[in-house]
C-alpha cells in the first residue's frame, strides 16, 4: 500500500506592490527632510531625488522619470505651477502639491492635481495622499493621469486668461488633526513669529501656520494689517491704545489687553496708518 501524505494547501500568493519612484521638490530643507523620512518608511516607495528649486525639479524629472512628485507651490524663481506648465503632458508624473495657502489648495489643486498636502500636515494625511497615488498609478487608473494633467494645464491656462485674483489673502487655511480650518483674515487679532513659522492669534486660540512673517506681511491686506515689529503683525482695528514710554520704548495695547512691542522705526508710520497726525510724543494715546 502506498502511504498517504497530507497536503496542506499553501496560502494564496499576494503579489508585491509595484515600486513607486518619487521626487521631492521644496525650497525649505526642513520640509524636504520630513517628506523624505515619511517616504523611507514605505517599502514600495523609492526616493529618486530631492531638490529645492523649480528648475532643478524639471531637470530631475527628465533624468529620473519619477512616477510621483511631491511639489511645493511657493518657490522663488519658478513656482510649482510653472513647473507643471513646463511638463510634457504625455510623459508627466503624478503630482501631489504641497502648499501653505488655501487659495492654492482649495480653489485650484483639489480639482486639478492628484492630491494636495496643506502645510502643516500630519503623518495620517501624508498616508492618505500616498494611498491615493498608489491607486492612481495602478494599472486601472494609470491611463487617467495624462488626462488629469491635461485638465490641470487647461485650468491653469484658463486662469491665466482671466483677470488676476486679488493680490492679498482673504483667508488662511490651517490644518488641525487632519481637518482643514479656514480662517478669514479679519478674524485674526495679531500674528507672532515662531522661528521660521508663525502663530495666528484668533481670540484665545493660537493656530500654527508654516509660513514666514515676511510672506504673511506681503500677502495680508495692508489696509487691515500692519507689521509693528519683526516678530508681530497686528490687525489695526484691534489696537486700543498706543503707548510711548520715556525710555524710548513703544508698544500697543489691544482690545484683549495684550501688549505688543512696536519697533522705533515703525512707530511714526503706525500713527499715520491709524489716522493720527503724530504718535511721537511720550505717554499714551
Amino acid at each position: 500500500m502506498i502511504p498517504m501524505h497530507e497536503v496542506t494547501p499553501s496560502a494564496p500568493h499576494t503579489p508585491p506592490r509595484p515600486t513607486i519612484r518619487v521626487l521631492v521638490v521644496d525650497d525649505e530643507p526642513g520640509a524636504r527632510r520630513r517628506v523624505e523620512r515619511l517616504i523611507k518608511r514605505e517599502a514600495d516607495v523609492i526616493l529618486v531625488d530631492s531638490v529645492g528649486t523649480g528648475r532643478e525639479a524639471l531637470a530631475a524629472i527628465a533624468e529620473h522619470t519619477p512616477d510621483l512628485v511631491f511639489l511645493d507651490v511657493q518657490m522663488p524663481m519658478m513656482t510649482g505651477i510653472e513647473v507643471v506648465r513646463n511638463l510634457p503632458a504625455d510623459r508627466a508624473p503624478a503630482i501631489i502639491f504641497v502648499t501653505a495657502f488655501d487659495q492654492y489648495a482649495v480653489k485650484a489643486f483639489e480639482l486639478a492635481a492628484l492630491d494636495y498636502l496643506l502645510k502643516p500636515f500630519d503623518d495620517e494625511r501624508f498616508e492618505q495622499a500616498l494611498a491615493r497615488a498608489r491607486k492612481a498609478l495602478s494599472g486601472s487608473e494609470e491611463g487617467r493621469l495624462a488626462e488629469k494633467l491635461a485638465a490641470m494645464l487647461q485650468a491653469f491656462e484658463g486662469a491665466a486668461r482671466r483677470p488676476a485674483p486679488p493680490r492679498y489673502m482673504e483667508r488662511i487655511a490651517v490644518e488641525l488633526r487632519g481637518q482643514l480650518r479656514i480662517v478669514p483674515v479679519e478674524q485674526i487679532d495679531y500674528i507672532n513669529a515662531s522661528g521660521n513659522y508663525a502663530y495666528l492669534n484668533v481670540g484665545e486660540e493660537k493656530l500654527l501656520v508654516r509660513e514666514q512673517m515676511q510672506v504673511l506681511e506681503e500677502r495680508l491686506p495692508p489696509d487691515i494689517f500692519f507689521r509693528i515689529h519683526r516678530s508681530s503683525i497686528v490687525r489695526l482695528n484691534e489696537i486700543e491704545r498706543l503707548i510711548s514710554n520715556p525710555g524710548g520704548d513703544y508698544a500697543v495695547r489691544l482690545r484683549s489687553g495684550m501688549l505688543l512691542k512696536v519697533s522705533r522705526n515703525r512707530w511714526g508710520e503706525l500713527g499715520l496708518r491709524l489716522g493720527i497726525q503724530s504718535a511721537a510724543g511720550d505717554g499714551a494715546v
